[in-house]
């Protein structure tokens, strides 16, 4: 049967699927610049004039109908919205819904039921543990990957599962979630305290830091200095703002830790021991990229691309950063995952983000700029943080330099 034209619908349905699309690619952590380019392109084709502008927490659509007198058809919809998170299998489910109502498979009435079907899914008991795990799973990957000692490694899997379940229990508590970054910083830092003053002494600061590896904001800053150099200045400094307030909280929470542990006579024994064989590498790389998989809600059949596509960006960084220095590695890596993205967006016709995304998260600055900031507090030195500052600016340069030479070397056809 054919369907009718999505142009056959009445405005007040054109604009309801339009900015029902945007809520959802917001919800899944869109940047500013590829939202804004999605919902233009979306409305032109359903015959509306759009002006979006968007923010980390909200945006304002403002459409017109170009066959109506100027200012007879204006609609304005404000929208405010909490941070948006990944979750690829949505965001793959969005981009099928639009095209099909494009194409006329889909009616746009069918097509916005089926939107907003998606805001109805909610992880089970087996979701849940998952995602529990994953947390565990990362921290123990990260570990590994800078080859501490067994008993590092168990400290900062036992931790990520702790603060799995902090992030269980805080996720839909407002009071709680306000201060889940710096409740997660204290149980961090507390139990790797008493681990290195009771059982043996570890790699005290890097335990730490892997524990708390998928708290870190480092894809927002790598975001937020996109926006910026995209000339989305308000969304790019909003999200550099909340990326920075989140390391400054995790920070605090860890201070914290400290403190009472000092308070409390617990003294830990630090050391610094990097003992593992490569074989314990590739495990560890193997585990961090199925629970990134996992906690960026991809789709089952979408694992291996996934896992690969962070490998990849892990893997060329590494090697290449080995022959031509760190920079150029992190910028080699950048470049080849954004190409791929784009390349998988034309071949595939699905969003480029699923290899774009967690190409790229195994890159990200997260952990340099939490190391810089707690050395800085810890040892009162402000030439030991400045350091570790440049060491986050170079690696977001070398980032935005990748993102910007990828998207020249092979344009993408997909703004997602």
């Amino acid at each position: 049967m054919t369907r009718a034209s999505p142009r056959t619908y009445g405005y007040a349905a054109r604009i309801a699927f339009v900015v029902e699309l945007a809520e959802q690619l917001h919800a899944y952590g869109t940047t500013a610049q590829r939202l804004e380019s999605t919902v233009v392109a979306i409305a032109q084709q359903l015959d509306l004039d759009c002006e979006p502008w968007v923010n980390p927490t909200g945006m304002v659509l403002s459409f017109s109908d170009p066959q109506r007198p100027p200012g007879d058809s204006d609609t304005t919809r404000v929208i405010r919205m909490a941070p948006g998170e990944v979750d690829l299998y949505s965001l793959c489910e969005v981009d099928r819904i639009a095209e099909e109502v494009m194409a006329g498979a889909l009616d746009l009435a069918e097509g916005h039921a089926a939107l907003r079907a998606l805001d109805l899914r909610r992880p089970g008991w087996r979701g849940k543990t998952l995602h529990v795990l994953a947390f565990a799973m990362i921290a123990a990957g990260v570990a590994g990957l800078w080859r501490l000692p067994w008993l590092d490694i168990a400290t900062a899997a036992t931790i990520g599962l702790l603060i799995g379940l902090l992030d269980l229990a805080t996720r839909n508590g407002q009071r709680l979630k306000e201060a889940g970054d710096a409740l997660a910083g204290m149980l961090a830092g507390f139990v790797a305290i008493v681990v290195a003053g009771f059982v043996a002494p570890l790699n005290l600061n890097t335990v730490v830091i892997a524990s708390l590896i998928v708290m870190l904001p480092g894809m927002a800053l790598t975001n937020a200095v996109t926006e910026l150099t995209s000339q989305h200045l308000v969304s790019g400094t909003a999200r550099f703002a909340g990326a920075v307030t989140t390391v400054l909280k995790l920070t605090v929470g860890t201070v914290i830790a400290l403190t009472l542990a000092q308070l409390l006579g617990i003294e830990p024994q630090v050391r610094a021991l990097r003992p593992q064989p490569d074989w314990v590498e590739w495990l560890a790389l193997g585990t961090a990229s199925l629970a990134f998989a996992i906690l960026f809600r991809a789709h089952r059949r979408d694992y291996p691309l996934v896992m690969l596509a962070a490998a990849a960006g892990y893997l060329i960084s590494r090697h290449a950063g080995v022959v031509w220095g760190a920079s150029i590695g992190l910028f080699l890596s950048a470049l080849v995952l954004t190409a791929a993205g784009n390349g998988y967006a034309r071949w595939a016709n699905r969003p480029g983000a699923v290899i774009r995304v967690p190409g790229i998260i195994m890159l990200v600055p997260g952990s340099a700029s939490l190391r810089g900031l707690m050395t800085l507090i810890q040892q009162q030195d402000v030439t030991l943080g400045q350091q570790a500052m440049l060491a986050v600016l170079n690696i977001i340069l070398a980032l935005i330099a990748g993102l910007l030479f990828g998207n020249l070397l092979l344009p993408a056809r997909k703004h997602l």
